[in-house]
C-alpha cells in the first residue's frame, strides 16, 4: 500500500507519479523495473520515492489494484447488461481484456510474469473470501438459477474454474500473439463446454 505521504499528495503530482509507474511498469516486468527510470520520468529525487512507497514492488501492486477494481466494476456493469447471466458476461468480459488499449503493455507484463501475488490480485475480480458472508461483492447482480450450484461454496469454486480458464486463456493469447478473434473463439468454446458439460447425457 502506498504510504499517507502519497495519499497526501497534489492530485496533479500524484498523477505525474503515476503515469511514471504505468510507463515504466509497462516498458518490462515488475523484477526488471528501475526505480532510477522513474523518478528521472516523475521528475522527483530518488528520497522522494521511498516517501511515498516501501518498494518497486509496492508501486507495482498498488497500480495493479487500482486497475483490479476499475476492471471488477466493469464486470459488473456486464454482469446487469446480461441480466446476471455469468457466462454471457464472461465472454465480453474477456473480450474487454483483450482489446484493452491503454493499460495493455503493463497487463500483458503481468500475466506474462505472473507469481502468485500476481494471480492472487486478478483473483479479486470474481470472488471475495470463500468463508465470507458475501462470497464476492457481485453476488448480488448475478444470477444463479440456472447454474448447478446448491451452495456458496460449490459457487465459489465455479467462479475460481471460470476465472483459471479465463486467466489461461488470456496469457495465451499474449504469449502467442494470437489474433484477437482466434483468442476469443478459443475462450468460447471452452466456456461453452463449460457451461454444457463435459459428459454426454445419455452416457
Amino acid at each position: 500500500m502506498p504510504k499517507i505521504t502519497f495519499i497526501n499528495l497534489p492530485e496533479e503530482k500524484k498523477q505525474t507519479l503515476i503515469i511514471a509507474l504505468k510507463k515504466e511498469f509497462s516498458r518490462v516486468p515488475l523484477y526488471d523495473a528501475s526505480i532510477s527510470n522513474i523518478v528521472k520520468s516523475a521528475n522527483i529525487p530518488r528520497g522522494s520515492f521511498y516517501q511515498y512507497f516501501e518498494d518497486k514492488e509496492d508501486a507495482f501492486f498498488f497500480l495493479l489494484n487500482d486497475l483490479v477494481i476499475t476492471i471488477r466494476n466493469n464486470f459488473v456493469v456486464l454482469l446487469k447488461k446480461y441480466d446476471g447471466d455469468l457466462f454471457a458476461a464472461m465472454i465480453d468480459f474477456y473480450q474487454l481484456i483483450i482489446m484493452e488499449e491503454e493499460d495493455v503493455h503493463f497487463l500483458k507484463n503481468a500475466f506474462l510474469n505472473m507469481t502468485y501475488k500476481i494471480e492472487l490480485s486478478f483473483s479479486k475480480i470474481f470472488r471475495g473470501q470463500e468463508n465470507s458472508g458475501s462470497i464476492c461483492e457481485f453476488l448480488s447482480s448475478l444470477n444463479t438459477s440456472h447454474l448447478n450450484v446448491s451452495n456458496h461454496k460449490e459457487l465459489f469454486h465455479l467462479l475460481q474454474i471460470v476465472f483459471t480458464i479465463t486467466l489461461r486463456n488470456v496469457v495465451e493469447k499474449f504469449a502467442k500473439d494470437l489474433p484477437n478473434q482466434e483468442a476469443l473463439a478459443n475462450y468460447k468454446m471452452e466456456m461453452n463446454l463449460l457451461k454444457c458439460g463435459l459428459v454426454r447425457k445419455d452416457s
